[in-house]
């Protein structure tokens, strides 16, 4: 963990939220028998781009069993080739973060660690160089998509418990249960695809809430959409050759979505009121770590150093060369090129992708504080 003095204010508050991914049914068949519901874990290591810059966040450090190991949030502002550090102050960061973004702030959520029993949050527009401070009451999940920000600046967040918390306004707002993964679990369309975990959530057209996870129903992809409480099916239809695959629904940003169905990965779209499918990604398993930029693109950082993108709807996956040693996280933008984050220790080395090769353009050193976990 990284701890730093708090410039200005200590983190405080009480803002909650809570985001719920639940796997939503294509076919309206009889319903399947549902295991019991839970909430899904995957690894926080992640990137986006905003108004403000391109974002990462990954893990350095050491043991994450003996709380050695610190997240770190780096952020490229908009115009910029430097990477800078940007994690906010004052709080253990060994659970973990998460981030979602609007398009004019960042909010980021720490996943409790060193006997803490609930989430701070921290809330930027000027790229980390303040931020207004903010607390869940609960833990978030353990999953990047765990909190998310709407087009008016609502906010829905997952908890570990599989409470789903809302609220009219990250920042100000008062945060209000919205339901449980277990009452999505009971509903209609969540006893036909045979509900069995969530762990993504974003909002659509209009601030519409959508969930999303994985179905015990073989060949269909968790997504619901709110209507008026009402939980209904809305995921894309895969091709007929996955009819027998278990599908997941691994990560959801805005419109955008990534899907495993077997070993095969597909990147997915929302709009004018239906999902548009890419082609399959073979054999790509289920990714070490993915992330979003503009226009609906995404990366997957797969094993063995594999690495593709996606331009967005309409795009095919194309495969990168084999990501440098060590990489962690991609970063996609649109002024400056593709780049990779390799973590070793304390330092972050940003590689650029330049043709068929990658160059080494800059090291960060976070400083390390000895049994600063303890």
């Amino acid at each position: 963990m990284r701890q730093r003095a708090v410039s200005g204010r200590l983190m405080s508050g009480a803002l909650m939220i809570t985001l719920l991914a639940v796997a939503g049914c294509g076919s309206q068949s009889a319903p399947v028998a549902t295991p019991a519901t839970r909430v899904s874990s995957a690894s926080l290591t992640s990137s986006l781009v905003t108004a403000q810059g391109t974002w990462a966040i990954v893990d350095m450090g050491g043991s994450a069993s003996d709380a050695e190991n610190f997240w770190q949030l780096f952020v490229r502002p908009a115009g910029s080739s430097k990477w800078a550090l940007a994690t906010p102050p004052g709080v253990a960061d060994n659970g973990g973060l998460v981030a979602a973004a609007s398009a004019s702030s960042l909010v980021i959520g720490f996943r409790p660690s060193q006997s803490l029993v609930f989430s701070p949050l921290a809330t930027t527009s000027d790229t980390g160089k303040a931020w207004t401070p903010g607390i869940l009451s609960g833990a978030l999940a353990n999953v990047p998509d765990a909190l998310s920000i709407g087009p008016s600046g609502q906010g829905l967040a997952l908890l570990a418990n599989g409470s789903i918390q809302a609220s009219d306004n990250v920042t100000s707002g008062t945060w209000t249960r919205l339901t449980t993964v277990a009452a999505i679990g009971a509903s209609a369309a969540g006893r036909s695809c045979g509900l069995r975990e969530v762990g993504a959530m974003s909002f659509v057209v209009k601030g519409v809430k959508v969930v999303a996870g994985s179905c015990a129903r073989r060949g269909v992809a968790g997504v619901f959409t709110d209507t008026n409480g009402m939980w209904q099916a809305n995921g894309p239809a895969l091709p007929p050759g996955y009819a027998d695959d278990q599908v997941r629904v691994l990560r959801l940003s805005g419109t955008t979505a990534l899907v495993s169905a077997g070993t095969s990965l597909f990147a997915a779209w929302y709009g004018a009121g239906r999902w548009t499918i890419s082609a399959p990604l073979a054999g790509a398993g289920q990714p070490i770590a993915s992330g979003f930029g503009t226009g609906g693109s995404a990366w997957a950082l797969l094993s063995g150093g594999r690495a593709e993108t996606i331009s967005g709807p309409g795009g095919a996956w194309q495969a990168l060369p084999k990501a440098p040693n060590g990489t962690a996280a991609i970063a996609l933008g649109t002024a400056t090129a593709l780049q990779a984050l390799a973590v070793s220790g304390g330092t972050a080395t940003i590689w650029q992708l330049s043709g068929a090769s990658w160059t080494k353009v800059q090291m960060i050193s976070v400083p390390i504080q000895s049994g600063s976990s303890s």
